[in-house]
């Protein structure tokens, strides 16, 4: 059979996936009514009510995710600061540095931040600009699984499968967050979108597509983007309709793109001597490639990594059921189980069908997304963040899409009812499992069962139902399945969240955490005294420093300066290079943010990194580049540490003398005390 015929073949016309249909007939009428006209039209398969809907969905889930969005503040202070580091200087924006004077970078990759900091330079330096970057790649993915499920499993699918993503509770936490997840899980859609189109006609183009979004996923979360590759490439290997030497070749391309892609600024910060570049934070030898191997690699699947702000295997229980227990469960499995209902039919209904049957490719692509990332999640011993599920979003909320939409062309049947009935039953328990293990809105899970399994049943009786009555028992399935995490979608816009660990859900209503070690309710301050001044924050773990944040807590918190040390630190700030120093990037952070002025994190986010040494520092304070040091309180001490730090704060300690700004503890280091041996630390010209 040659490569026409493949490709005609991979094609099942009864369903209109003819994707020369998409752009309407070649002679389709031009200017700018037309256009309007085929955009609010949509491809002309469609049913004239689908492509409102779907801007409908994209407006509605904009409006959801814009709603109380600045409530949020910096969110995660450590990114907005680095973002704030990049809308100052190019040089901290090219390499992702903390702060603008670039002494060291974040422990990722850069690609987030350049979005952001680009969008704090045009909009200036504020919450909606750190944080409406995030909305738009939300609304984004939301648009980019609806138009992947579209090309193969109609309107109706490709809706729901929107919808679903949408109202994830995890999705609704982080696409109004500034961690890198956002950027990341867009991109990662992208990817798939991409490699759809690469198997229509096995396209070249699109396979190298495929390799260039997969390589910014890298400079975006380094290896987690890899977790797709596998149900991708074999999607491509086992359908595209070419020859299996092409397929390979296409393969190899898309590698090659890859590398290309993330390669060049690999290429940058490892090829610029030490001496010209910030510090790689995360790392302990100033490598990138370290980093991405060990405290961002494979420490994070093992447990062992050096640095680690909690040190090793204490970041919950590992095995199958993580993706399910109280920590993780409300954040994105509601319908977990139905997805992999409805893959493991959909996989079953196209056993029989051509080598390059793009339905049955879409499967093994969502498919291998989600089965490969929940187990890498569920056995990682390393540390892990209930907020990184929201990889899982698109393929559940594709699958969900696909595998309801098969299983709907099929409702006369035995199968297709039966796999509705149970993937409905399947989805309505399990919210009443995880509503049930809260102390909220108690009402809810009652409703859900009770809908929930009225419609099942009715579904397993379709085909002998009165029509008018069928509508009916598909939007009760579908309120059924869906109450639940919508619900917690909308608690999640109503609370504010803030901080370095971030969980989705009610205020109150959940015992998450990692281990229940560093826990605190959904939305709600992370630390006892938070935001009472720079210092002041209660111990909130053992082994934390007195007289002021200590120990992990400290570590994680960010804290805005009051009016007095934000006055104290911008005086005379054009003489310094950095205005403070601080141990650890979120102390750092709230500095920088509350100055704008560049402050320097000593030992990195940890603590831990081995940055600057003692003798850089006290370089540096000898020439006059850094005017004042915030009293560390014990933060940066704790496990993993490498001793950098205290060597710094202990020197400090003993050489300056200690002020007191606004209730906060800082050393002055324009002044030694008198019989120190002190280098003179007259600022240079």
């Amino acid at each position: 059979m040659d490569t026409q015929t493949l490709r005609r073949a991979s094609w099942p016309t009864p369903t209109g996936d003819d994707p020369h249909a998409l752009n309407g007939p070649p002679s389709a009428p031009a200017g700018p009514r037309a256009t309007f006209q085929r955009l609010w039209r949509g491809p002309q398969q469609d049913p004239a009510w689908a492509r409102p809907a779907l801007l409908a969905l994209l407006l509605l889930t904009a409006g959801l995710y814009l709603v109380n969005l600045t409530s949020n503040g910096w969110a995660n202070a450590y990114y907005s600061a680095a973002a704030q580091a990049g809308s100052a200087s190019w040089k901290a924006l090219l390499f992702g540095s903390s702060d603008a004077a670039s002494s060291i970078t974040v422990d990722k990759p850069p690609a987030s931040l350049w979005v952001m900091a680009l969008s704090v330079r045009l909009l200036g330096l504020g919450s909606f600009a750190i944080l409406v970057p995030q909305v738009v790649m939300g609304v984004a993915t939301v648009g980019v699984v609806h138009a992947s499920v579209r090309r193969h499993f109609g309107a109706v699918g490709a809706l729901l499968a929107g919808v679903v993503v949408a109202t994830t509770p995890v999705a609704a936490l982080m696409f109004r967050f500034n961690n890198p997840d956002a950027l990341l899980v867009l991109l990662m859609a992208l990817a798939a979108y991409a490699t759809v189109r690469a198997l229509e006609h096995a396209s070249t183009r699109w396979a190298l597509a495929v390799g260039a979004l997969v390589g910014l996923g890298f400079l975006t979360k380094a290896l987690q983007v890899f977790l797709v590759v596998p149900g991708f490439a074999l999607a491509h290997l086992l359908a595209a309709p070419t020859t299996l030497r092409r397929r390979v070749l296409q393969l190899l391309g898309s590698a090659a793109a890859m590398v290309l892609a993330a390669g060049w600024w690999v290429a940058v910060v490892e090829l610029v001597p030490a001496g010209l570049r910030p510090y790689i934070g995360g790392s302990q030898t100033n490598s990138f490639l370290e980093l991405t191997f060990g405290y961002n690699g494979l420490g994070r699947l093992s447990g062992d990594e050096t640095g680690s702000v909690g040190g090793g295997n204490g970041w919950g229980r590992t095995g199958l059921t993580r993706m399910f227990g109280d920590a993780v469960g409300a954040q994105v499995s509601w319908l977990i189980p139905s997805a992999l209902v409805l893959l493991a039919v959909g996989l079953w209904l196209r056993r029989r069908a051509p080598r390059t049957d793009p339905r049955r490719a879409a499967y093994v692509l969502w498919g291998g997304w989600l089965v490969v990332t929940v187990l890498v999640f569920s056995f990682m011993a390393g540390i892990f963040h209930e907020y990184y599920t929201v990889a899982l979003a698109p393929p559940v909320g594709a699958l969900v899409g696909m595998g309801a939409a098969e299983a709907w062309e099929r409702r006369h049947t035995p199968v297709g009812s039966v796999t509705l009935a149970v993937a409905t039953a399947a989805a309505n328990t399990w919210s009443f499992i995880l509503l049930s293990r809260v102390d909220w809105q108690s009402w809810l899970r009652v409703v859900v069962l009770a809908l929930g399994m009225a419609a099942a049943l009715l579904l397993l009786a379709l085909a002998q139902l009165n029509r008018r009555w069928v509508p009916v028992v598909v939007v009760g399935a579908l309120v059924a399945a869906l109450a639940g995490p919508a619900a917690y979608t909308a608690a999640t816009i109503a609370s504010p969240h803030t901080g370095s660990i971030v969980t989705a859900g009610p205020t109150g209503a959940a015992a998450g955490g990692p281990g229940g070690r560093f826990a605190a309710a959904p939305g709600a301050q992370r630390f006892p005294g938070a935001g009472q001044g720079f210092q002041g924050a209660g111990q909130a773990f053992p082994g934390a420093g007195q007289g002021g944040r200590g120990g992990i807590a400290a570590l994680l918190d960010t804290t805005t300066p009051d009016t007095e040390v934000v006055s104290a630190l911008s005086a005379d700030a054009s003489r310094f290079t950095w205005v403070a120093a601080a141990v650890g990037s979120q102390t750092a952070a709230g500095l920088q943010l509350g100055t704008g002025l560049a402050v320097m994190a000593v030992g990195g986010f940890n603590g831990s990194d081995p940055s600057p040494t003692l003798a850089q520092f006290q370089q540096d304070v000898a020439q006059g580049r850094i005017h004042y040091f915030a009293a560390s309180g014990g933060r940066g001490f704790g496990p993993g540490s490498s001793g950098t730090a205290q060597q710094i704060t202990s020197w400090v300690e003993q050489t300056y003398p200690a002020v007191t700004i606004g209730g906060s503890t800082f050393y002055d280091l324009t002044q030694p005390l008198s019989g120190t041996g002190a280098a003179s630390s007259a600022p240079t010209t």
